[in-house]
Parts: C-alpha cells; structure tokens; sequence
C-alpha cells in the first residue's frame, strides 16, 4: 500500500569552518536527492546558504498520495543556519592564531550540552532516520542523544585540528627583502605587528580536545574521503595528540602515519561503540570504516568546448582574443572568499573588467550543470563562519603588497609578444652552492636580466629560484610535487633545502642574479581574481592592468577552475578536489599549522600537480616560477582532459555511495526492528539518472 511507508529523513551537520565541507556537503546531498524514492535532507550549518544551492535546487514538495492521510512531505531540501562548530580564528588566510581559537572553543564547549539537548529534541520532533556530519562534532553527539545513527563523512577532524595547536613548530612571518621592498612604501601593518605563534600547552588543551574526540567517538559509521588525515576518533592509532604525527625537521608525517593511511580501513583497529541512552533499543550495527570516493561539485561538460570556454570568459569580460587556450594562459587567484586589492599598473592602464555581479546570465550561458545559476561563491561572510574570523584588513594588505611588488608591465614585454631583454645586467652576486640534486640552467628561455637563476630538480619542471639574501638559510621559493622519487610509497618526502654550505666541487663559478619579483610568466598569461568587491578595480583613482580580469561574485568555480591552467590558493578541500577533477595545476601558499594539509599533498602527489609557493614570495609578488613550473608539470594532463571533457566519473561514484549510505540506513533499521517492516518500508533505491543503481 501507499501509506505503509515514508521517506528517509537525512540530517546532514556541515562545519562552517571554510567552504570545502559546504561544497561537499552539497554535492553529496545533491546525490542523495536524486535517488528514487527521493528523501528528505535538512541541511544545517554556519555556512551561507547559497553555496547549497544546488542541493536545495533539487528539493520539491510533490504529493506521496491524494489521500489527505498521507504526508506530504517528500523531495525536500531544507537548510537551517545555526552554529554547531568552533572555528579556528585566522589573521591571514593562512595563519592561525593559536590563543584566540582555544577561546573561542572554550567559550563553545561551555554551550556546548545546551546545543546537543536543542539539537537532540529537534532530531526526533523531525522523525530524522539519520544524522551526517562532515565534521561537525556536536552532530555526532545529538544524533546519539537522540538514538539516531550518525554516519561522519570526512577527511579529518577537529580534535586533530585542535591537537596540533600544540605543536612546538613556529609559524614565524617571513622577513621583509630589503632588496624588493626599499623601492616601496611601508604596508600599512607589518608583518611584526600578527601576535607571536606561541604554543599552547598540552595539558592546557587536552581537556578540551577530548570533548570533541568524545563528540566523534558517537559516530557510528566513517566515510573516509580522500586527502585524509589520521581520525583517532575511529582507529585507536595513531592517537592524539595530533602533534606526535608529524616530523618538525621536516614538516611531514613520519613513516608509520603515512603507513597507517595506505592501510585498507577494514584493518583498523577500532575504538569501542559508544552506546544509546538506555531509553533506546542497543545499536545494531558496529562500528566501520569506509573508502569514499572524490566529493566534488560537477562541472559544466560545456566549459571544455570552444564555445562553452568563450562564453564564461565572456561573461568575466576577457576579450575575445584572448579566448584560445593555445595562444593565452589562465591563472586563477581564490583565497576562498578573501578581500584583495588590486595590482598597480606602472605604465599604463585600460578600461577594468567586469567587477559587479551582472544581474542576469548571458544567453546560452548556465553556470551549474542542475540549470541554477549559483549566488557568490565568495561572498561577505556571516557572522559564525570561520571567514569572519579573518582579519580582511591584514589578508587584503598581504595582497596588495604582493600585487605591487610584481612587475607586471616590464619594458621587455608587451600583450602581443616577448622582446628580447635589453636591461643592463647588474653585478653578479657571490656564488652560492647547490646540492648534488639541484642545477642552475642560465639558458631558460624566461631568465631575466634581473631575473631569477634557474634551478632544476631531478624528476621536476624548472624552477626559478629567488637570491634575496633571507633565502640563504630558507628553503627553494617552491616545491613541486613530488619534487623527487618519495621514499615511502612516493608520499611525503621531505623538501629540499638550502644548507648554504658548499659541497665539495659544488658550485664554483656559478652566479646568482638579483631577483625583481615577477607575478606572471610572461604576457602569453592572463590573472583572473576571484572573492574581490564590485570597487576593486577602480581603488585608488588607478584602473587594472590589462592582463588583470575580475571574475563576478556569481560565477561558478568548479568551471572556472575547469578553464584554468594553473591556480593559485591556499591547501583546502574544495580547491583541491575541484583542481584535481577538472587536472588543473595547483599552486598554493601553504597553512602549517593546519594538519589537515599533510593529507592533501599526499592526495595531490597522487592525483594531481601541486606546487608550493612559500609565504615569502607570495606576499612579495614573485608567483611567475611557481605557476609556470605548476603548468609545465600539469599542461599535458590538461591538454587530455580538455581533449575528453567532463566524464562524470565522480558522479557516478558519488551516485553509488548515496545509494550505499540509504542501503546502510535501511539494514539499521531492520536490525533496530528486528527485522520487521512494521515501522517503515525502504524501498531499493535508484539513481533518477540511471547512475547509481547496484547489480
């Protein structure tokens, strides 16, 4: 009959801190609800609600049956904005400041049993059959409350995140070069002005990261995605604190971390389930660990065509000249809803892209491959997302000083071609040695009279390397990834590094030039700023250079990324995933006391291209080596993918996990009921596109 059944009602938690967990949550939601019989998924977050729009997008009221004793609730996607996370608070998008985020914990925790009593009795007013949580913790801790399974989808965790803030590494700001910075006035705050990066105790944060470690252990379920890191809350080892993972000389993790992670998860050892109240039957399932796949929003298959590509170039306002991937080259610039300031043209100017939202789509023109067109994905953050805790003022100066130390209109280059250098050529500065492995190439067809030497790397693209004098105790500018044969299983090798001691027969007679910081590789390349405001490129009475484009708050990043040749940003989720489905190189400003990254560059190691660009030579404008080793590392993979398009690879699997997760579900509650239908009748469920049915 009709009646004797309702949908499954899914509760998904989604963290606030960032909009790598909103993306994913949305794509994964987006696969639940084209399933037939479709559920009902409440989405609840800090997180602004338009970057689920494509979730809600697909939700709908329809009638289960004329009879008026039926319900009519059915195909919904409802979002509830509420705070359920502590957020890391950062002065720059890739700094933290260890102090304020333990107050802002502790100030969570103490509301911490008044959320779960809320959020407990709003689960069963609701019916909820499940809880998803991707990776909030209180998520976990209401839904047991309730007797409601929880199911934790996720690459890391939050007890780890707060674990590390006790790592005894520095994150120290980079020393200003005197040598690029004497031409230029003083920033308006300095780098010694960010508080100093202090440890915080472990017996200080012990107490408190145990509150979420105990929020996750309620889970009952671990969906591991990729790019991850170790989840204590599931396996006993490696354990917390989070800080004895990771090697401090060389900011990777140790061997039997990386060990643990290419292990299948049905090996894990894991920690014991985490009962119901006794007022609810006992669970019936034990705990597990689960691969899954990549979580990433769809891509246009139109933005791999000529016509798709123009229109959304187009519709950012870059000329149709350069629309052709084989004469221009694309860098996309995303903090991930940061504020920027604009570049200062040296020698001339043009009319600015569009900056302002358009208030409506160009014809022809969809930006999602559901058919809605999507609000900002970087738009002014609400109050109890993690964004709000940037400093913009400090971030947008880190940028803007970035911008003007690059010299982007050098006499030896103009829009149409590259003359050849006719600069004098400064006295050579005293050799400096390399190791064994590292070799300069004077001859490279992008040294520049005040350029930068080449260095080249066993197994890696060229590079560039900056000879200001602060680099003679620091690391290469970047390191691309892998740099070198990896000696665990190809991950996580350590960088390479100046030890600014001549090797025996090393180095004699090489030079090294004085270095002009250089944002572009050459005017073959054009820069795309995404997360700007409408007035970005009219600040100071001074207008964009002209290989500078601004994207619309609008626009849809899984195509822009899919039209890129290389990004710039920092080390998250979304970026990644996005970077790697559509093979587009990654260059990124690296966050080290974020732990989640070391599992993103084991991901990117074997995925994809990553390139790091170290905090000094992103703050001081010198990009154009570390884009252009990141695009000739990635531009033959890119070349094949715009050859293929869109696959729907990941779809497909993110089909076949939402069904795996009903079916999940569904054997719970036959466990809970003994078997019986009484309560509920599941039916199978299949993909609505035919994607995600199981033989």
């Amino acid at each position: 009959m009709a009646n004797d059944y309702r949908r499954l009602v899914f509760v998904y938690y989604c963290s606030g801190h960032g909009y790598g967990h909103a993306t994913r949550v949305s794509a994964f939601a987006s696969h639940l609800l084209r399933l037939d019989p479709r559920p009902t998924v409440h989405i609840v977050s800090s997180a602004p609600k338009h970057v689920f729009s494509d979730s809600v997008a697909l939700g709908g009221i329809s009638k289960l049956t004329p009879s008026a004793s039926a319900p009519l609730i059915t195909s919904i996607a409802l979002y509830r904005n509420a705070n359920i996370d502590p957020v890391i608070v950062q002065p720059l998008a890739y700094r933290v400041d260890r102090q304020k985020s333990v107050e802002v914990l502790d100030k969570f925790l103490l509301e911490k049993d008044l959320k779960v009593a809320e959020e407990s009795q709003w689960l069963r007013s609701i019916r909820a059959d499940c809880v998803l949580s991707d990776a909030a913790f209180l998520g976990c801790l209401a839904a047991n409350e309730a007797g409601i399974p929880s199911i934790l989808i996720t690459n890391f965790s939050f007890d780890s995140v707060y674990s590390y803030l006790s790592t005894p590494f520095i994150d120290e700001p980079p020393k200003p070069d005197p040598a690029l910075n004497a031409l230029l006035p003083p920033p308006a705050k300095a780098p010694d002005e960010l508080e100093p990066d202090v440890p915080i105790p472990l017996e200080e944060l012990s107490p408190l990261v145990e509150q979420i470690h105990s929020g996750y252990r309620c889970a009952d379920l671990l969906l591991r995605l990729p790019g991850a890191i170790p989840l204590p809350s599931f396996a006993l080892q490696p354990a917390l604190p989070s800080s004895d993972w990771v090697d401090i000389n060389t900011r990777t993790f140790k061997a039997s971390v990386v060990d643990h992670l290419i292990q299948p998860p049905s090996t894990y050892k894991l920690h014991p389930q985490i009962p119901f109240p006794p007022q609810y039957p006992p669970k019936p399932l034990p705990r597990e660990v689960r691969s899954a796949p990549l979580l990433v929003r769809p891509t246009n298959p139109s933005v791999f065509t000529p016509e798709g590509r123009s229109r959304i170039l187009n519709y950012i306002g870059v000329p149709e000249h350069l629309h052709d991937p084989d004469k221009t080259k694309i860098l996309i610039v995303s903090f991930g809803g940061q504020v920027f300031h604009k570049p200062h043209s040296r020698s001339h100017s043009r009319t600015p892209s569009k900056a302002a939202t358009p208030s409506d789509l160009p014809p022809g023109l969809t930006f999602s491959p559901n058919g809605s067109a999507h609000p900002a994905d970087h738009p002014v953050p609400l109050a109890d997302t993690q964004e709000s805790l940037v400093d913009p003022e400090r971030h947008a100066q880190a940028l803007s000083d970035a911008l003007k130390n690059a010299a982007l209109n050098r006499p030896d280059a103009s829009p149409a071609e590259n003359k050849p250098a006719t600069s004098p050529v400064p006295a050579p500065a005293p050799a400096r040695a390399l190791p064994a492995h590292l070799t300069f190439d004077g001859d490279h067809p992008y040294t520049r009279p005040r350029g930068l030497s080449q260095l080249r790397l066993a197994g890696a693209p060229p590079a560039a390397v900056p000879t200001s004098p602060r680099l003679s105790t620091q690391m290469p500018a970047f390191v691309t990834i892998p740099p070198t044969p990896r000696p665990i299983d190809g991950f996580d090798a350590p960088e390479p590094k100046w030890d600014g001691a001549p090797a025996s027969g090393e180095g004699e007679g090489q030079e090294v030039m004085e270095a002009e910081p250089r944002i572009l590789p050459d005017a073959s390349w054009i820069a795309i700023v995404c997360g700007v405001s409408k007035d970005w490129g009219r600040e100071d009475g001074e207008e964009l250079p002209e290989n500078f484009f601004v994207a619309p708050r609008d626009v849809y990043m899984p195509d822009l990324t899919a039209v890129a040749d290389v990004l710039l940003g920092k080390l998250g989720y979304g970026t990644v995933s996005e970077c790697v489905d559509a093979c587009t190189p990654f260059v990124y400003v690296p966050r080290p006391l974020f732990i989640e990254e070391h599992g993103l560059r084991l991901f990117l190691s074997r995925e994809g291209v990553g390139v790091e660009l170290t905090r000094a030579q992103y703050e001081q404008g010198e990009w154009a080596d570390a884009v252009e080793a990141a695009w000739r590392a990635g531009c033959e993979a890119k070349a094949r993918k715009r050859r293929e398009g869109e696959t729907g690879r990941w779809s497909r699997e993110g089909a076949k996990m939402a069904q795996e997760v009903v079916e999940w579900v569904a054997k719970w509650k036959a466990g809970v009921e003994g078997g019986g239908g009484t309560r509920m009748k599941v039916e199978r469920a299949a993909s609505a596109d035919g994607m995600g049915a199981l033989g």
